[in-house]
This record gives structure tokens, C-alpha cells and sequence, in this order.
């Protein structure tokens, strides 16, 4: 009984001892296994010169390339209107029928006459031809050749007056159809069958717009204008962005820039055109015109998101040397190239620059850099 209370001493003091001996090795091996620990990854690009353009975004309007406001150049009633109002219709289509009953009267009688004063000058004529043989012979007095010569040459201009008569009651006929000047979409009618109208006035009664070109309107300083007439030369393609971000197929050109400068803000205005073959654009949309102010030679460009920006307003990168340790350097950006920022000192061709990864190292720390890849 004595041997086993001795064994079982001896093994408990056995497993004491391993206890205190593996409670003095392990945190030795976790600082070995912590000390072991791979750098962080982070992701990095190589700073390389390019040429860029350099755009800005100007706020703008557009308008229709032509707008017709429809009046009518008659009095009347409208008997029919003959378009789909929000549809497409063509130059020279008819839009409204006055009513021509008036107007046809009035043609007819002009018509009538001038057929009266054709027929009155034959008899009118012939007399004219007649005196003027018998007054050579002295078989009437010079007074009635006088009167027979003044009657027709009255004659003659009753028949200008007449026919006169007839091209313009043909014209008021004709403006009984009212057509449109232009090709393009129609919009709502102001009137319907029934209402009169009167020649001239001031209410349209639909307008038509020409959409299958657009302008858009905005205004840029008049330094910057100059500036990119200086540096550009050529008139520069123009970019039409949406509110959405989103850009508009087509590229457009400057169509001219104001001769005035507006005293007030110093600013001129500039108009831009697009083709608009589809009709996507329509008038009154506010939209941003992008346009290239400037090349720039040997420029650097570096994603927005490897920029910090300090409380103080000043820019640092993140660069890794070559011994892959981080470090903070400032840099100056200016402007925005898509989604990138043109550098305009503090870093060089052949740089590495971190861009994502920022927020898992310090300054000072080595990392294992991965290229980026734009997502």
C-alpha cells in the first residue's frame, strides 16, 4: 500500500513538472511564430509619363437646332388640325385647314376681275390704233388720239391691279393650309376644330422643333477661353454628360463663342453641337459639356484613392522604397483626368506609389507590393 501511495506521487510530480515546462515554452514558440509573420500586402503602381488632355466640365443647357412657332397668317376658323401632337412631321406638311370658303370668294372674284379688265382693254385698243392713223390724216383732233392713248394705259393698269388682286387673293387661299417650315416633333395644340384665329397674332398655335441636332449652351470665363484658343489651336471635340455621369455617344464640336464678354461675371458664352440622330437629347435638358483644355506632355497620372488629404488641405502618397518600406511624401495634384489625378510635383517617373492597403500599414513598415489592377 505504501509503494502505491510513493508511485502516485511520483507521477503526479512528473506532470507538474511537464505542465511548468510547457507553460515556460510556449509563449516562446508564439513570439517565434509572430516574429515569422509575412509583410503586408498592398497593391502599387510605377509612376511612367504619358501624354494627357486636360478637360473641364462646364454646366449648360440645351436647345433645339430650329424652332418654328406656328401662327396663323389668316383669319378663320380651324376646321381640322392634321398632326398627332409629341409626333414627327416634315417641312412643307400642313399642320391646320382654315376655313378657305372667304378666301375662295375672294379669289374667285378676284379672278373675274381681271377677266373683265382683259376684255375691256381689246375694245380699248383698238381704238387707241385707229386714232392714231386718223390723226396723221387730220380726221380727229389731236385731243381725242390723246384721250383714246390715256384710256388705254388706264386700261393696261387696271389689268396690273387686277392681276395683283388675284396673287394676293391666291396667297390668302393658300395660307388656309397652314404648314410647317420645318421638319421635326410637334408639340401640344393650342386650339382646337372650331376656334378662330386671327391673322398674326401673338399665340402660337404649336411649335415645332428641329431635334435631329441638339445645341448645348454654357459659359466658361473669358481667360480660360482665350487660353484654349491659345493652346488648342483647332476648334476641340466637346463631350455631353448627363446628370447621371453617364456620356453621350456622340461627340460634338464648338459651333462659336460669344463677341461680348458679360460685364458682371466675366464670363462668355459658348455654344456647342451634336448630332442628335435618334432624338435621345431634348430641349431644355441640363447637362455638363466636357471639353479638352489643354495637352500635357510627360504628365504623370496616379488613381484618385492612393491621394490622402490632410486636415490642413496638403496632399500626401504613400511611395515604397526599394527595400519595400513605406513612407509618406507630398505631392500637388491639380486636375482630374478621369479617374485619375495629374500630378504636378512630388512624384517622378519610376516611383512606386501604394494605392489600396492604406489603412492596414503604419509609415515606417514593409510591405510586399502587388500590381494594380484597375477594377
Amino acid at each position: 500500500m505504501k509503494n502505491k501511495v510513493l508511485f502516485a506521487v511520483a507521477a503526479l510530480a512528473i506532470v507538474v513538472i511537464a505542465a511548468a515546462y510547457w507553460m515556460t515554452k510556449k509563449p516562446a514558440a508564439q513570439q517565434g511564430q509572430a516574429g515569422a509573420m509575412p509583410p503586408t500586402e498592398v497593391t502599387v503602381i510605377t509612376a511612367a509619363p504619358e501624354t494627357v488632355s486636360v478637360s473641364k466640365e462646364l454646366p449648360g443647357r440645351t436647345s433645339a437646332f430650329r424652332v418654328a412657332q406656328i401662327r396663323p397668317q389668316v383669319s378663320g376658323i380651324i376646321l381640322k388640325r392634321m398632326f398627332t401632337e409629341g409626333g414627327n412631321v416634315k417641312e412643307g406638311q400642313q399642320l391646320y385647314q382654315i376655313d378657305p370658303a372667304p378666301y375662295q370668294a375672294a379669289y374667285d372674284s378676284a379672278v373675274a376681275a381681271l377677266q373683265k379688265a382683259e376684255a375691256n382693254i381689246m375694245s380699248v385698243r383698238a381704238k387707241a390704233e385707229r386714232y392714231a392713223e386718223l390723226v396723221k390724216a387730220g380726221a380727229v383732233s389731236k385731243q381725242d388720239y390723246d384721250d383714246a392713248a390715256a384710256a388705254l394705259a388706264q386700261a393696261k393698269a387696271d389689268i396690273a391691279v387686277a392681276k395683283a388682286s388675284v396673287a394676293q387673293a391666291e396667297i390668302n387661299l393658300r395660307y388656309t393650309k397652314v404648314l410647317s417650315p420645318v421638319s421635326g416633333r410637334v408639340g401640344k395644340s393650342s386650339v382646337t376644330e372650331g376656334a378662330l384665329v386671327t391673322a398674326n397674332q401673338a399665340d402660337a398655335l404649336a411649335t415645332v422643333q428641329q431635334l435631329d441636332r441638339i445645341y448645348v449652351d454654357v459659359t466658361q470665363s473669358a481667360e480660360e477661353v482665350m487660353n484654349l484658343k491659345n493652346t488648342m489651336g483647332s476648334t476641340p471635340p466637346v463631350e455631353l454628360v448627363f446628370e447621371n455621369g453617364q456620356a453621350f455617344k456622340l461627340l460634338g464640336h464648338l459651333q462659336f463663342s460669344d463677341v461680348t464678354v458679360d460685364e458682371s461675371t466675366g464670363m462668355v458664352e459658348l455654344r456647342a453641337l451634336f448630332d442628335n440622330p435618334n432624338m435621345d437629347i431634348l430641349p431644355g435638358l441640363f447637362v455638363h459639356a466636357r471639353l479638352v483644355q489643354s495637352k500635357v506632355e510627360n504628365a504623370i497620372l496616379i488613381p484618385q484613392q492612393s491621394v490622402v488629404r490632410n486636415a490642413d488641405g496638403s496632399t500626401i502618397v504613400f511611395k515604397v522604397g526599394k527595400d519595400n518600406v513605406i513612407n509618406p511624401a507630398p505631392v500637388k495634384v491639380s486636375s482630374v483626368v478621369g479617374d485619375k489625378w495629374l500630378v504636378d510635383s512630388g512624384i517622378a517617373a519610376g516611383d512606386v506609389v501604394m494605392v489600396e492597403g492604406l489603412m492596414k500599414v503604419q509609415p515606417g513598415a514593409t510591405v510586399k507590393t502587388v500590381p494594380y489592377e484597375k477594377k
